[in-house]
């Protein structure tokens, strides 16, 4: 079977039984320098080389990566598909630098991750931001609405496209096919983040994706939920609608010229792993994610959450909520504590990512989750209930052109006091890498309240250090 097949992790191997010494970059010359106290390391330095004879070049490929690609291409049967080794952060950037020019309008599901607005701003683009569904119980952005992306148009004709985030960090999957149908109907570009869903539509126990409904471009973050390293990700085109030559320069333009082998390797292995899969190894993972949500369900304590609206659940995704007043973030310390580390908490919220096979001792796992609710879940009389989401317009666009802000000069202000300025810096809540406030929003009092709301619940942030963000300082205009 062609998908049993790993060529550029087969090159490698033969590689490393093949040489001898070691006379070219990187430095740590196949592990032998500098790593003598990193056993660790041992078995993965051979593999971090470079494009030498046999070993194909990411940039150029035409031996084993052009194959482990066209493999990939099959796989999730598009036109092409491309290793990426800067993650879907890397890929967010190539699409929109491929789809769109200069000045182009288009439109954004606002609850898209910070690498969206970075390739807006790098490519100077006129974004429009349509703001998301929320699901009532979770407190999270999901999808956005056919009527709200009708809207958009007929607002702003001259847009060229769209990118939309699907599923969301919480495995919620809104069906895509209606919006990318009319969009096509039009003959504009649809873009798909799809970082949290490379592993969708390959089996019947997974909801479809971006790909079945049509997209253009579809990005995929394989190190989140295939067995790939991390920073492993895919990039898929297929559509005449998209310039094969732009994506191939931008995609040389935009990421190293030095790309990892290690991580390259690793998205061949994860697609021959994901391909190989049988439809008993399918019925399995899913029997393994139903009894370990059943388990967590049966537990006093917590709830955890169902499919939002209009969405299908992504069976690799948990998220669960306390019932007696803790929040996310208390939650999740509790699990730490007895060495269960989940991928992310919010203020009503934590996320379990399960694997793409079996869970590991599951049983001793869910006992552990047992024991730490028993022995954690004192009760708060009091848990100030909030939003997750600062509200914002349902269509909107920044107060002025990319490249209208990089002429202005900025200052530096607390936040509590930044109600009415355009930030000129965005406070992102980390994970999940959402823009709380975008660069070029004007900032309200509502964002402000979420902001100190997360930080008094203990959120990370990128952006917004010791309480203060950077503004555009606005010339204002003189009373006649």
């Amino acid at each position: 079977m062609r998908q049993q097949q790993t060529p550029l992790y087969d090159a490698l191997v033969q590689h490393r039984q093949h040489t001898k010494w070691s006379f070219h970059v990187p430095g740590h010359k196949n592990g032998t320098v500098g790593f003598q106290l990193a056993e660790a390391f041992s078995s993965v330095l051979p593999f971090d080389v470079t494009e030498l004879s046999g070993l194909d070049d990411l940039h150029e490929p035409t031996e084993a990566i052009h194959e482990a690609q066209q493999l990939a291409a099959d796989f999730y049967n598009v036109k092409d598909s491309y290793f990426l080794v800067g993650g879907s952060s890397a890929g967010n950037l190539v699409m929109l630098f491929s789809a769109f020019k200069e000045g182009d309008v288009v439109l954004i599901q606002r609850n898209c991750h910070k690498s969206v607005l970075n390739g807006l701003e790098l490519a100077g683009l006129r974004p429009v931001f349509l703001s998301p569904e929320v699901d009532p119980a979770g407190h999270f952005a999901t999808g956005i609405s056919f009527s709200n992306v009708k809207k958009a148009l007929d607002k702003y004709p001259d847009a060229k496209g769209i990118l939309l985030t699907s599923p969301n960090y919480y495995g919620m999957v809104p069906d895509l096919t209606e919006i990318v149908e009319y969009m096509h109907h039009k003959n504009l570009v649809v873009l798909v983040d799809e970082a949290h869903g490379a592993h969708l539509g390959h089996s019947e126990y997974f909801p479809d994706g971006a790909i079945s409904a049509g997209a253009d471009m579809v990005v995929h973050s394989a190190h989140k939920t295939l067995p790939a390293m991390t920073m492993g990700a895919y990039l898929h085109c297929n559509s005449f609608r998209i310039d094969d030559k732009r994506v191939k320069h931008y995609l040389q333009a935009l990421q190293s010229s030095s790309p990892s082998y290690p991580i390259m390797a690793s998205l061949d292995l994860a697609r021959a792993y994901t391909a190989n899969l049988s439809t008993d190894d399918f019925k399995k993972i899913r029997q393994d994610t139903a009894h370990f949500r059943r388990s967590l369900t049966e537990l006093d304590g917590f709830r955890v959450l169902e499919a939002s609206p209009g969405c299908r659940m992504d069976p690799l995704k948990v998220t669960v909520q306390s019932t007696v007043g803790l929040s996310g973030y208390e939650l999740q310390h509790i699990f730490e504590k007895k060495g269960i580390y989940t991928e992310l908490a919010d203020p009503f919220n934590v996320l379990f990512v399960l694997p793409l096979g079996e869970i590991q001792n599951s049983n001793a796992v869910i006992q552990t989750i047992r024991d730490a609710v028993s022995e954690g879940m004192f009760h708060k009389e009091q848990f100030r209930q909030s939003p997750m989401i600062a509200q914002s317009a349902e269509i909107s666009a920044l107060e002025k052109s990319y490249k209208e802000l990089a002429q202005m000069e900025t200052r530096l202000v607390f936040l509590e006091e930044a109600a009415g300025s355009i930030a000129a810096e965005a406070i992102i809540p980390y994970p999940p890498g959402i823009p709380l406030i975008a660069k070029g929003e004007r900032i309200t009092e509502v964002m402000i309240k979420e902001y100190q709301y997360l930080s008094s619940q203990g959120a990370r942030f990128h952006g917004g250090q010791e309480h203060k963000i950077y503004v555009f300082a606005e010339q204002k205009e003189e009373c006649l």
